[in-house]
């Protein structure tokens, strides 16, 4: 097998690597693995760029561990997923940023998303919307451990993924003012069946890891009210630092499992 098409990776570059994890920020993706070196005594480097796509390696107690971003949304999330798991790994973890919906969850707190809510398109070409978008047991665990660990407030629930930020999302601050009949009301309406935040990634992954029989999971930083909030520096400062110790701290649990 050479390389995958879109991410500009062979077998050989990923050296037995069987963990990613996922940001949807090609920037985010040196912070994070920089990140993971500094806390396990290695390094890092970037072994791949193109398009929205930039994959580190680095390594956690002597086991390989990608970060490979994945642009926004679900179509390119989906070929991200796709062409690792051709690449062979095996546990996937987006590490985002996302707007809550829920007033007890406050800026810089992370959601770990349990299962999604599947407002998006890409992965009914991977599976029916009859199938459920649900994170793996293992990884929900490590990333509550991780959490723990790193001393980060977190929340767990239902997340929903849509296929847009502004429309989608409900949000005010569209060039569209007038939202489409399916959209008005829709944030009350999750609110009120307890789903925690939006986001537009972790439908995607979670149905693909769960119909390729592998493991997926999601974590993301609060960095807005969903719907309504602006993202402020600050906000998006706290959110970005906090998901980040999450996830590195979660590893630990990942690579011993």
């Amino acid at each position: 097998m050479g390389k995958v098409y879109h991410l500009d990776l062979a077998k050989k570059d990923i050296q037995g690597a069987r963990i990613a994890l996922m940001p949807g920020d090609p920037g985010r993706s040196p912070l994070l693995a920089a990140a993971i070196a500094g806390a396990y005594g290695g390094a890092f480097s970037v072994i791949a760029k193109k398009r929205e796509f930039t994959t580190c390696l680095t390594e956690v107690m002597g086991k390989k561990v990608l970060v490979t971003s994945t642009g926004i949304g679900g179509p390119s999330t989906s070929i991200a997923v796709d062409e690792l798991a051709q690449l062979g790994v095996k546990t996937f973890i987006r590490a985002g940023t996302t707007g809550a919906i829920q007033e007890n969850i406050n800026d810089g707190e992370c959601v770990i998303t349990t299962a999604a809510v599947r407002l998006e398109g890409a992965s009914t070409h991977y599976a029916p919307l009859e199938y459920p978008a649900v994170a793996s047991f293992e990884v929900v665990s490590a990333l509550i451990s991780g959490a723990k660990k790193a001393g980060v407030g977190y929340h767990t629930g239902v997340t929903a993924s849509s296929d847009t930020f502004y429309p989608g999302e409900e949000r005010t601050d569209s060039f569209m003012e007038y939202k489409l009949r399916r959209f008005k009301g829709a944030t009350a309406e999750w609110r009120a069946l307890h789903v925690l935040n939006y986001e537009m990634e972790a439908a995607t992954l979670l149905t693909m890891t769960s119909a390729f029989g592998l493991k997926g999971g999601c974590v993301t930083g609060v960095v807005n009210r969903g719907s309504t909030g602006r993202i402020t520096a600050e906000s998006l400062r706290k959110g970005e630092e906090n998901v980040i110790s999450l996830a590195v701290a979660a590893l630990q649990f990942l690579v011993q499992e």
